[in-house]
């Protein structure tokens, strides 16, 4: 596995200690609310897990499954949703936890889906900002990590369903995927 990859870009240590900080940061900011994490499957679980780890506050979980990428290594911008919430979440204070937030459409479709829903009020964090990449104006609230316009897989993120359990975000070869 490890010979797919062309480049660590931000190694286990770094990851772990933006999540504490981002962590201590969201815990500030939803003091004496009822929180609820939504996280975005799959790519976010890994994320979601150590952060919420590190949140002090109470809060809940819920999770969604969507999809805009299927095997491809960009967004086809078609957004579908594969599992939804299991709880309302009107007059909640949401906060939704993403992998990587990249073109912004579904991103984009993700909030004005659940602002429908009416909560509280409705935050985005996301471990990597992939800002050259965006075609959508969304708004993320807590960023992780800013990243260079590369395809990248580790710490949940995948490519075909593989090299999500790499303690690390790396940079995929691109050999790996343009042969596919």
């Amino acid at each position: 596995m490890l010979e797919d990859i062309e480049e660590i870009l931000i190694d286990g240590k770094a990851i772990q200690t933006r999540v504490k900080e981002l962590g201590e940061e969201i815990s500030r900011r939803y003091e004496n609310k009822d929180l609820l994490l939504v996280c975005i499957l799959k790519g976010g679980i890994m994320f979601m897990a150590d952060l919420s780890r590190c949140i002090t506050i109470p809060c809940e979980f819920d999770f969604m499954a969507v999809t805009s990428y299927g095997e491809a290594t960009e967004s086809s911008g078609v957004v579908r949703i594969l599992k939804d919430l299991d709880k309302s979440i009107q007059n909640r204070h949401v906060l939704i936890i993403e992998d990587v937030v990249d073109t912004g459409l579904t991103l984009k479709y993700l909030v004005k889906n659940l602002e429908n829903r009416r909560p509280a009020s409705l935050k985005v964090c996301s471990l990597l900002n992939k800002k050259a990449h965006r075609k959508a104006d969304v708004k993320i609230d807590f960023v992780g990590f800013d990243i260079p316009d590369k395809f990248v897989i580790g710490y949940g993120l995948d490519y075909a369903g593989k090299y999500r359990n790499l303690p690390f975000i790396s940079v995929l070869k691109p050999k790996i995927y343009t042969t596919c």
